[in-house]
């Protein structure tokens, strides 16, 4: 009887680590190029991914995130300066901690090609919010 329990147990094991990996013998997405748009922040920022899948997995992925609608300026190195300057050293830095985040973000998508178990840094909760937000509606558009 204890064989047989032990053995139940490792084939629910199995069998839930199977599904945890996506196994299942088919791809789970379409192959293709997927762009979404996140929604704005309060300072009407807003987020951009385009997704590849390949094989029917995430081959690719590149994240951007633009101040405002309209205007062509990324969150980039300059983000958080005032008129080109570092006018407050604490701000620049937790702006520049977003920019580095969301590029954090984006290789944890490629390396686990999934959305499962991208969690949040502290300090960079609306920088998630966006990329989870515009992530998942690339891979539901790419879902078969």
């Amino acid at each position: 009887m204890k064989n047989l329990t032990g053995m139940a147990a490792a084939a629910c094991l199995a069998a839930a680590l199977a599904s945890a990996a996506g196994c299942g013998g088919g791809a789970a997405y379409k192959d293709g190029v997927y762009r979404a748009v996140s929604s704005k922040d309060q300072r009407g920022a807003y987020g951009e991914i385009t997704i590849t899948v390949k094989g029917g997995e995430i081959a690719d992925s590149k994240y951007v995130t633009y101040l405002k609608e309209g205007e062509s300026k990324i969150k980039d190195q300059d983000y958080g300066k005032v008129n080109g300057v570092i006018s407050n050293r604490d701000f620049y830095n937790k702006a520049q901690f977003a920019v580095e985040a969301m590029q954090v973000y984006n290789g944890k998508l490629k390396e686990a090609k999934s959305l499962k178990g991208i969690d949040a840094l502290s300090g960079a909760t609306e920088s998630y919010r966006q990329f989870m937000e515009a992530a998942d509606k690339a891979l539901k558009a790419a879902q078969k």
